[in-house]
């Protein structure tokens, strides 16, 4: 399949995952506790993936230019998150007080959208370089997509939209990561400068947002699940990686 069209796939399914996350929240009924789960092991997985994998191709594309493309990929979604957005918790958003206006939702919105755009960019990217690495991106992105979509719709909720109104803030989150994808397919010959803005992005996204959730959790247990998301990557890496 060309690498292009397994860029859409992939990009598709990565913004199904927004939209499940968030039907998570809408739906009371269901269960939510494993999302931590995945927040642990996304976290070890996206870090191990953007310094071990994203990393060092950003410096074979672009040479010592990739460290400060990385720094600004991270500034990026800092600036977005912490300055244009209130502070919010990676997972189910309980603090209404935080909330209470409406402008506040959707300014986390905006900000999320940021970084789930770059996360297409980084599927496209890492398919533009080798299969491997797209894959490798993929996955890494797919494991934070629930606990993302799960994340704005109930921060939508929190800020006193609809259910039907928080539900499509997960759908944007999964229309952004496809124009991400769309956007690298387009800029294919910028993907010196694409690749090594979607690592630094990776790295925020693990370092800044999920490993603070993961630290709150009493306890080994979710320690060691980051340590499994590292170790799934390290063994991916020896069995599916032709070097």
């Amino acid at each position: 399949m060309h690498p292009f069209v397994l860029s859409i796939l992939l990009g598709l399914t990565a913004a199904a995952a927004n939209v499940f996350g968030g039907a998570i929240i809408v739906q009371k009924h269901w269960e939510r506790s494993y999302l931590k789960y995945f927040v642990a092991l996304g976290a070890g997985f996206m870090l191990a993936t953007a310094i071990v994998e994203i990393f060092p191709e950003s410096l074979r594309l672009q040479g010592q230019n990739a460290a400060y493309l990385v720094l600004l990929g991270y500034l990026i979604v800092h600036f977005f998150e912490h300055t244009v957005s209130p502070h919010f918790h990676f997972g189910e958003e309980t603090h209404e007080a935080e909330f209470v206006h409406t402008h506040k939702g959707y300014s986390v919105l905006l900000g999320l959208l940021i970084h789930t755009f770059f996360d297409g960019i980084a599927i496209a990217s890492g398919f533009i370089v080798s299969n491997w690495l797209g894959w490798v991106i993929f996955l890494a992105v797919f494991l934070h997509k629930i606990p993302e979509g799960f994340t704005v719709a109930s921060v939508m909720l929190a800020s006193g939209t609809s259910r039907g109104t928080a539900w499509g803030a997960s759908a944007l989150l999964g229309a952004a990561t496809v124009a991400g994808v769309l956007t690298m397919a387009l800029l294919r010959h910028q993907v010196g400068f694409g690749l090594p803005l979607s690592a630094g992005v990776t790295i925020y996204v693990a370092a800044s947002d999920l490993m603070p959730e993961v630290n709150r959790e009493p306890g080994v247990k979710m320690a060691l699940v980051v340590f499994l998301g590292v170790g799934v990557l390290f063994l991916l890496d020896q069995v599916a990686h032709v070097h």
